[in-house]
């Protein structure tokens, strides 16, 4: 062989050694796992919380223990997301420094995608910007960056419905994964009625648009780009009759189904939330097959583990399940249930970051949170919304006693909505009650405003208790006076004549006369579809809602009694169906 023609042989041999090999390219099938949460409402600490389970009812959640599950659960194809409510409504761990532990806990945690929720909004849409972003602006009564700087959330929110004035979305509402050859669309949204939960004054300029609607027509968008199948993160949900984890989702009620009726059949997942439940439920689609609804519940107690298989990288979705997965992080304390569960559960260990970062935030809080602010004589009950809540009546009596001031109010009773009071108040053997309680209880930084209404625009008031937005006979969302304010009311009376009574300190309400109510400054802009309450007139600030209830507080008042509203609703009375 002459010389030049092994040298080329050589360097053939060389090329062939050192050139990769194309990878072999996927022809199966492919399992892409969706990991979900939602309603998160920044329970940092391990909640009061316990999730039955074959073992039996055993605690759940926690950052710490939720980051690790979450870590642990991965499979080499998974996304994590969440829809909604990650922050707001918060134990002071979170709350007290605006919920940027929360977002640092989730981020840390592997978060990658979430749909906005109601909660989102509490502080304003500003303050929720600086969440995505980072930065110490301040945008609320308490002060940004308390701990440490905030350099803002290592997910994405998304917001397809929510629209500014420029006519673009508050955040993306759509995002794009490409896991394990598949390229999943996502949509994340609110529900349309998120103004009205939150103070209008927050939302200024901002649209939230028909949830189906907002979602089709992203569809022909997502397709182009790809995407083998979409999925929608909706803060809107539903409710069981069953066990959390009864798949055949018994009684499958709420606002959600009528959105799920009228979705693209392209959207084949819904994650869901808002309605604090739990439940993996296949629902039919009207023009033939189904799709998979799912919700984690509440406080990061469950992951909903979701499995989508394809035909092929790129290929078509063939098959869907779920499985809750109980966010475990204390031995079993309670005895064996009889019936076991489903639900799949181990004991989780701490991740070390995240709860190096919640005990960070937990000692910075502990002095505040610990502080006595006086003492009550027995437990005071949220309630529910749609009954007389004695919390909401704690809440009000405070709020008399501060506003009834000239000097800054003059008011002559209170109206508190029951949503606004969040917990329980439970006093210490000895009675008393710390700040950290009652900023559970209280945990929205509202200040407490009083003004002038006629009689008749308070029984209208009183009227959208029962027909105005949400709130109808069958759902009604009640307003607890103060302890020398009393209605009566009557559901089965035609919208306009439910209010029957209204008395003040014992007089009957004079349609005339002006009367100077006070309220927190969400009622007082119209929030929980009190829009008559954004009327009034001759406004004053009373100060912090929160530091009233302290104020009140240390007088070590009775616990309030029950019976400041009364139900003359005939007891065969059956509501009309929506």
């Amino acid at each position: 062989m002459k010389k030049h023609a092994f040298l080329a042989l050589v360097f053939f041999l060389a090329a062939c050694a050192t050139t990769p090999r194309p990878a072999p390219i996927a022809t199966g099938p492919v399992e892409v796992q969706i990991l979900a949460i939602n309603d998160f409402h920044g329970n940092l600490e391990p909640p009061n919380l316990t999730v039955p389970a074959a073992d039996g009812a055993v605690p759940a959640g926690g950052a710490a223990y939720l980051a690790n599950a979450l870590k642990q659960m991965r499979t080499p194809s998974s996304v994590t997301v969440a829809a909604g409510d990650l922050i707001g409504a918060s134990p002071i761990t979170s709350a007290l420094f605006l919920d940027e532990p929360t977002i640092k806990a989730l981020s840390m945690a592997g978060l990658d995608l979430a749909s906005v929720g109601n909660h989102e909004f509490d502080k304003g849409s500003a303050e929720l910007l600086r969440m995505q972003k980072g930065g110490c602006e301040k945008h609320t009564n308490r002060k940004p960056c308390a701990v440490e700087r905030f350099t803002g959330a290592g997910f994405q929110y998304l917001a397809a419905n929510v629209v500014g004035p420029n006519g673009q979305t508050l955040f993306p509402a759509t995002a794009i994964k490409q896991v394990g050859g598949v390229r999943i669309g996502f949509i994340g949204m609110t529900l349309k009625e998120t103004r009205t939960l939150v103070s209008p004054s927050g939302v200024t300029g901002l649209k939230f648009t028909d949830e189906a609607a907002t979602a089709n027509a992203l569809v022909p968008d997502l397709k182009s780009a790809g995407a083998s199948t979409i999925v929608l993160l909706i803060h809107q949900g539903g409710s069981i009759t069953g066990k959390y984890d009864d798949q055949s989702c018994p009684g499958l009620a709420g606002d959600i189904l009528p959105i799920l009726a009228r979705l693209d059949p392209a959207i084949q997942l819904v994650v869901s939330g808002h309605t604090h439940n739990a439940y993996i439920c296949r629902v039919p689609m009207p023009g033939g097959g189904s799709r998979l609804l799912t919700s984690s519940g509440k406080y990061g107690a469950l992951i909903t583990d979701i499995r989508l298989t394809f035909d092929r990288p790129g290929g078509s979705l063939t098959g869907d399940k779920g499985n809750f997965i109980i966010v475990q992080g204390e031995p079993i304390q309670t005895a064996r249930l009889t019936a076991p569960l489903v639900s799949s559960h181990r004991l989780f260990a701490a991740d070390p970051e995240v709860a190096a970062l919640v005990k960070r935030y937990h000692d910075a809080a502990a002095g505040a949170a610990n502080r006595p602010v006086g003492r009550l004589a027995g437990a005071v009950l949220k309630g529910s919304e749609g009954i007389e809540s004695q919390a909401a009546a704690l809440i009000s009596d405070g709020q008399l006693f501060v506003a009834r001031d000239p000097g800054r109010g003059n008011a002559d009773f209170a109206l508190m909505n029951n949503g606004g009071a969040r917990t329980d108040l439970m006093p210490a053997a000895d009675g008393a009650v710390t700040f950290g309680q009652i900023f559970a209880m209280q945990p929205f930084a509202n200040n407490v405003v009083t003004k002038s209404y006629t009689g008749a625009e308070i029984k209208a008031v009183l009227e959208q208790q029962f027909a105005s937005g949400t709130n109808s006979v069958a759902q009604p969302n009640m307003l607890t006076p103060s302890a020398n304010f009393r209605f009566s009311f009557d559901k089965s009376r035609a919208a306009g004549q439910r209010i029957v009574t209204m008395t003040l300190d014992g007089r009957a309400i004079d349609p005339g006369k002006t009367y100077r109510v006070a309220v927190n400054n969400f009622l007082a802009s119209g929030g929980d579809n009190y829009t008559l309450l954004a009327g009034g007139s001759e406004p004053v600030d009373a100060g912090l809602d929160l530091d009233v209830t302290e104020a009140y507080l240390a007088t070590n008042p009775p616990v309030p009694e029950l019976g400041r509203i009364t139900d003359l609703t005939p007891k065969d009375w059956v509501p009309p169906k929506s």
